[in-house]
């Protein structure tokens, strides 16, 4: 299938409070945003007309603006109406929503205390994030060659454009080896997470999860933990040794993008996705879909 270039739809993209059409959709080169990464985002997904936790989603991108000392300049009412008015707008009801905000081209430099802070939401439709044909059966991992920094080092608990940059690396060089992403270690050495989505690991029917000291607790991931618990599933959050995956039976990872994807293969270490993974993933995509029903 021939890619589509994002710059080159159909379409209207909400920016700064109005909808302007998709390929107008444009900023200046010496924006701020752009050469300092002082942005901010999220990823969203809207199932059968209803976009899922979007409340959360809205004020974790208020909180990492915060975090990135700026403010943006709607409420979080109005953001949350502007994304279900994009998808409306678009025509969409199963669709990936992107709301980001970021410093304008004001000023060039390091401190930008006086620029503008712009913020857009574009949406689309998007499948699978792994093929579907795979997915069952479990996508294979190898380890990434950068860490997850220290909360000292980076503002860790946003989710902000520049933490992405390290991820957008260890994506590109997996793929080229013939994976479909890799797992991160953290600074420590414990391990982290997947480039764009959370690892679970299973062992005796217990749940073993990364703590999240370092990088993003997940919505997804809330989620999914919601989900086993109520199954009566026992879950362990805590730092996780590398060698241990010799000792886990099933990996799965979770994200907005992801969903619930069981893993056959993190480096050296095979997974075969079984009951617990596979009835999670069923879950949660059923989950999702309810949610109108439920809401």
């Amino acid at each position: 299938m021939a890619l589509i270039p994002y710059d080159d739809r159909d379409g209207w993209i909400w920016f700064d409070g109005r909808f302007v059409p998709w390929r107008e959709a444009k900023i200046h080169v010496l924006t701020h945003g752009l050469h300092y990464a002082s942005a901010v985002f999220e990823g969203e997904r809207m199932y059968a007309g209803e976009i899922y936790r979007l409340g959360e989603h809205t004020r974790r991108l208020f909180q990492s603006a915060e975090i990135l000392d700026f403010e943006i300049p709607y409420t979080l009412a109005e953001i949350d109406q502007a994304c279900k008015q994009t998808c409306e707008r678009n025509g969409l009801e199963d669709c990936y929503i992107r709301p980001i905000a970021w410093r304008g081209s004001e000023v060039m430099g390091v401190a930008a205390h006086d620029s503008k802070i712009h913020v857009a939401i574009a949406v689309w439709e998007w499948p699978s994030y792994f093929d579907p044909q795979q997915k069952a059966k479990g996508v294979r991992l190898t380890w990434a060659k950068y860490r997850r920094p220290s909360p000292e080092t980076a503002p860790t608990a946003s989710k902000a454009a520049g933490l992405y940059m390290i991820c957008t690396i260890s994506k590109h060089a997996a793929e080229r080896e013939g994976f479909a992403d890799a797992l991160m270690l953290d600074w420590r050495g414990y391990v982290a997470e997947a480039t764009g989505a959370n690892v679970f690991f299973v062992r005796d029917g217990v749940l073993h999860t990364p703590t999240p000291d370092c990088f993003l607790d997940g919505i997804t991931r809330r989620s999914v933990m919601e989900i086993a618990r109520g199954r009566g599933f026992e879950i362990q959050e805590r730092h996780i040794r590398p060698e241990e995956l010799a000792t886990f039976s099933e990996c799965f990872i979770v994200g907005t993008a992801a969903e619930v994807t069981p893993v056959a293969q993190v480096g050296e270490h095979r997974f075969t996705p079984g009951n617990i993974s596979l009835s999670l993933m069923d879950d949660y995509a059923g989950l999702v879909r309810r949610q109108r029903q439920t809401a």
